[in-house]
């Protein structure tokens, strides 16, 4: 597909055809901003002549997918791209050259919330001040609240290097030097390192800063919005002093992750310090009449120039309680299946149509209903997903094992699965697997044992394919319930397989295959049936038909946000949930809604509804 056979607006092509000086693009949603940052790189490694590579940092894993998709025609040109996420791109380059940080090998990330809350729980443990200091809260539910903040600033701690350079407050330093040991000590990091040490190691190696300029003649920064003062300061260490041919694409219209210290400010700090050229995208090639009608009464200043000459719909639907609401919901889903909609190109399918809520939990009856009726459906899976059966559960943690033998906190976990005495740090690691699945009594333990070492004693190249293969022919010989929750599992880790395989990642190795794992770009990148998703997981993503449930106050708005910037950030939100939609939106409330506590309570129509 050449730019030649794409027809671009004259502001794309001004944008496309952009080579030297910074640039700043503001994009509304649907003004094409995936497929102008994606012929700007086909225009720099087909136009501009020399040796260098293009560097194109997406905010998702799948933006990145669907920007390699669009350029597989370049062929060779191609391998002179990094496409790929932020993390990513840290994640490779501290594999590269870490050492100067600490970093010797691939990092190996402890992704999952309860990881880094046992690493700091045993920090706690081992320190008689920390220790002191959460004895002294009063109730297991306050010490554990204190727990998790205590967390929570570590990661804002981290997210603000320049900020907290210096950490002034004893206490605070006490708990993330304790933190970081705890992690160094099981040869993990966790998502904030790799950020935090890519900025150090840039920032003090001027040098390696240089040769990666050398390296990337031009960079290229999606969804600029999300920026957090970590993620801008890799981006500023990468530019050093002299380097200028960056371009920032993004919609502080669209800046929903205010809770990650992210802000469309670092988009006006970009502008002023690199004194970049401004460019906005003012047209919406996605969203039929109606839904830009709707997005505009939810921001004033959403200014649309050109937009596609559909009218589409938007409905309001009310149902008289939460599994009322699934009800018509499900209801419109079906018939929209069968009937198809005038405004809508072709059949639509299940595929076709996504529900998307404030939170997990006003999805719940939707689920219910789906399920009820046998409609397909998917719910967005995270890179830290659980495992249905405890058989590939424990094949994942033998996994971790072997990748990284150092990992004390995973070995303990295992043990305690299989209530076995945890062995002391070696380096072979399947050995020490081993004696423990000898002793331990649940079955799944030596199945989950035999598919790891079918994977190291497979040939020089690691493949996962036979590991697989025996957690397939041990569940056959399971109930049917456990055997479908293996053959689930199993599905997924087939998938992912076969997306890191796809992905051409430089290296093949199990810490590299779990590492990508960890950062979700083994994820595949469209599922089907109806998407069941949060407003922060459906970001980037856009349906024929969109419902909103929940649409009611205290839901969506959340009952937390107050008059200022929670609610303007949940205002934002809602403004991304609306310009998902291609042509339908429906927006859904229950009169009715179930407390936690046990009462029905009446609902009030969302503001976000006016």
């Amino acid at each position: 597909m050449n730019t030649s056979t794409i027809r671009l607006s004259s502001q794309q092509t001004g944008v496309v055809n952009h080579i030297d000086g910074p640039l700043l693009v503001v994009a509304g949603p649907g003004s094409g901003k995936t497929r102008v940052l994606t012929e700007r790189v086909r225009y720099l490694l087909t136009n501009v002549p020399g040796h260098f590579r293009v560097l194109a940092l997406t905010f998702t894993n799948k933006a990145a997918d669907e920007m390699r998709e669009r350029l597989t025609d370049l062929g060779e040109a191609r391998n002179r791209s990094f496409i790929g996420t932020l993390h990513g791109f840290c994640l490779d380059m501290l594999s590269e050259r870490g050492k100067f940080v600490g970093v010797d090998d691939t990092p190996n990330i402890f992704e999952q919330f309860k990881d880094r809350r046992d690493i700091l729980l045993k920090a706690i443990s081992d320190d008689p001040v920390l220790e002191q200091e959460i004895g002294n809260t009063e109730g297991a539910k306050e010490r554990a609240r204190r727990v998790d903040e205590w967390l929570q600033m570590i990661s804002k701690i981290k997210g603000q290097p320049i900020t907290y350079a210096v950490i002034e407050d004893p206490l605070a330093r006490r708990v993330v030097e304790g933190y970081d040991a705890g992690m160094r000590a099981c040869n993990a990091y966790d998502f904030d390192d790799l950020l935090l040490l890519t900025y150090r190691l840039l920032a003090e190696n001027p040098k390696l800063a240089d040769f990666y300029q050398r390296l990337y003649k031009f960079i290229c920064i999606d969804e600029a919005q999300d920026l957090n003062e970590a993620q801008y300061a890799v981006v500023r260490a990468l530019c050093g002093e002299t380097f200028n041919n960056v371009m920032l694409v993004g919609d502080p219209k669209q800046s929903i992750y205010g809770f990650n210290t992210s802000s469309p400010k670092y988009m006006e700090q970009f502008e002023i310090e690199f004194k970049a050229t401004r460019v906005e995208l003012r047209e919406n090639f996605r969203s039929s009449q109606a839904v830009v009608a709707k997005a505009r009464s939810l921001d004033s200043n959403y200014y649309v120039e050109g937009q596609v000459p559909v009218v589409g719909e938007c409905v309001v639907m009310v149902g008289s309680d939460a599994d009322d609401e699934a009800k018509i919901i499900v209801d419109k889903i079906q018939q929209l299946c069968v009937s198809g909609h005038p405004d809508v190109e072709g059949m639509i399918s299940p595929s076709s149509c996504a529900v998307l809520a404030r939170t997990r939990f006003a999805l719940l009856a939707v689920e219910k209903e789906l399920r009820a009726r046998g409609v397909p459906l998917y719910k967005r899976l995270t890179a830290n997903h659980e495992n249905e059966s405890n058989m590939v559960e424990d094949f994942q943690l033998i996994l971790r094992l072997v990748a990284n033998p150092r990992d004390m906190l995973h070995f303990a976990a295992l043990a305690k699965r299989w209530s076995v005495v945890p062995p002391a740090i070696a380096s072979d690691a399947l050995l020490a697997v081993e004696s423990m699945a000898k002793e331990a009594t649940a079955p799944e333990a030596r199945s989950a044992f035999d598919a790891a070492r079918a994977m190291v004693n497979t040939s020089a190249k690691f493949d996962l394919m036979p590991s697989l293969a025996i957690l397939i022919s041990r569940a056959d010989l399971l109930d049917e319930e456990e055997r479908r929750a293996v053959y689930e599992d199993v599905a997924v880790f087939r998938q992912e397989w076969d997306q890191y395989l796809r992905s051409g990642s430089s290296g093949r190795s199990l810490t590299n295959f779990m590492s990508s794992k960890a950062l979700g770009s083994t994820q595949k990148a469209s599922r089907d049936g109806v998407g069941l998703l949060t407003v922060h997981s459906a970001k980037g993503l856009e349906f024929d038909v969109v419902f909103i449930a929940g649409m009611s106050e205290g839901t969506f708005p959340d009952f937390r946000a107050r008059p200022g910037p929670t609610m303007e950030e949940e205002r934002r939100s809602a403004f991304v949930a609306v310009t998902r939609s291609r042509r339908l939106l429906y927006l859904t409330y229950p009169r009715m809604k179930l407390m936690p506590w046990g009462d029905m309570k009446a609902q009030s129509p969302s503001r976000f509804l006016s």
